[in-house]
């Protein structure tokens, strides 16, 4: 039951989030190819930029997050905080692809297969935050709880309609700056690879019940449509 005397949970910050799913996606490397393509992570950081890997990893650990950025920075590197705000979103995305297309590039499917294996487990981590914001106010983790406990603030980058029974989700995005920074940078092949696994692995994370379709992507279509489906027992 919801207790009115309990505050919400605060949502990660993009930082967060983005320092985690390199945590998640180094560790999946590192599983499927040892150590030795560690290299591949490096240069993919050193392509996207130390002054922003920087930024990322010291507003991640502001914010509690643990991650493996400063591995991967010079030693002793630091810049000034800048004066106006990064774009964090764009960042993410470029900053996945950059790793991303290093490990694809040297390792090919078995490559894209240790990526995907990142951001499900990426996915599932955040689902099961999700959860725990749900249960912290009282919830369970239904499917009418999922969305309004959702971790993740939505910028007014993203425009999309949602559509809300009390046994379906089903969602349409006209606009996502993840997919449209990854179009722009002509990096397609790299960020699908996070667009396949994403939403369904939150999914699974908040409730293993959850069944996702994700029929339509920007990557493809033009906008991403999904059906969220809580299967019964």
């Amino acid at each position: 039951m919801f207790n009115q005397a309990t505050q919400p949970l605060a949502h990660l910050s993009m930082y967060q989030i983005t320092a985690r799913l390199l945590t998640h996606v180094h560790r999946s490397i590192v599983a499927s190819f040892g150590e030795k393509a560690l290299p591949l992570f490096a240069t993919g950081v050193q392509d996207f930029g130390y002054e922003r890997t920087y930024l990322i990893a010291c507003n991640a650990s502001a914010e509690g997050e643990e991650h493996i950025l400063y591995n991967f920075l010079p030693k002793d590197f630091h810049v000034e905080e800048p004066e106006t705000e990064p774009e964090i979103y764009p960042w993410m995305a470029q900053l996945f692809a950059h790793v991303t297309k290093q490990v694809v590039d040297r390792y090919g499917e078995p490559g894209k297969n240790a990526i995907r294996e990142g951001v499900r487990t990426f996915g599932e981590s955040r689902g099961n935050g999700i959860a725990e914001r749900a249960a912290h106010l009282g919830y369970e983790n239904t499917i009418e709880h999922y969305l309004s406990n959702y971790d993740m603030g939505r910028s007014e980058l993203f425009e999309f309609e949602t559509l809300h029974s009390s046994e379906r989700i089903e969602q349409t995005f006209t606009r996502c700056p993840f997919g449209e920074q990854w179009a722009k940078d002509d990096m397609h092949e790299y960020g699908i690879l996070y667009c396949e696994m994403i939403d369904p692995s939150i999914a699974k994370g908040y409730n293993p019940q959850f069944d996702v379709e994700h029929d339509q992507y920007v990557l493809k279509e033009g906008v991403c449509h999904f059906h969220f489906n809580l299967k019964k027992d």
